[in-house]
Order: structure tokens, then sequence, then C-alpha cells
């Protein structure tokens, strides 16, 4: 079992930076992903990083702008959103899957967290 909690969503201005962190308590040995779901939307998948964290991948709408890290010292995953614009307007979430490969699609993770608002201001 794996219990997932995210931080560091907040209220901030188009261009601006956020970081959001996800803590993770019980088997953490997985690959991680961060997702965003918008009102009146799907969940949407943001970026994700493997178990060592040698690897992400991206939505396309986020490359170049957000990065996914890791510390597994801390059992913590990261999310670093830069050049931040009003569409990026969300509630944010993280999530753990048991696949061995990177994971990109909602119905290949298996733990999720309750998710962090994040809001951009125009």
């Amino acid at each position: 079992q794996v219990q997932l909690v995210e931080s560091g969503g907040g209220l901030v201005q188009a261009g601006g930076s956020l970081r959001l962190s996800c803590a993770a308590s019980g088997r953490t040995s997985y690959a991680m992903g961060w997702f965003r779901q918008a009102p009146g939307k799907d969940r949407e998948f943001v970026g994700a990083i493997n178990w060592s964290g040698g690897r992400t991948v991206y939505a396309d709408s986020v490359k170049g702008r957000f990065s996914v890290s890791r510390d597994n010292t801390k059992n913590t995953v990261y999310l670093q959103m830069n050049a931040m614009r009003p569409e990026d307007t969300a509630v944010y979430v993280c999530a753990a899957s048991t696949l061995l490969s990177i994971a990109t699609r909602v119905n290949e993770y298996n733990y999720w967290g309750q998710g962090t608002r994040v809001t951009v201001s125009s």
C-alpha cells in the first residue's frame, strides 16, 4: 500500500513558477506521475518519472516548462513548473504505478493522492 500527499499548490501570476511535492509512504519503489484536472475537464497527464529517476516523459503542453524529479532518500517526487500560463490552472495529483516502465495513462496508475490546487492568474 502507498499513501501519497501533495503540497506546494497556490496562486501564481502568469509567467511565474511553483514547485509541487509529493511525499510517499509505504512501499515507494514505483514509477511516479503527475496529472491535472481542470474544472469540467478529464484528468490529464502532465509528466512522469521512472523509479531510478533516469527517465522522464512529458505532455506536449508542458514540455520545456515543467520538469519532474525525485529524491528517493526522501521518498518525494517533485513537479517544477516554470513559465506558467492561465491554462495550467487545475488540481494537480500525483500517482504511483506498479508498472516497471514509465506510465502515461490514468489506468496505468494504482495509487493516487488527494491533489493540490494551482491557480494561475493572467
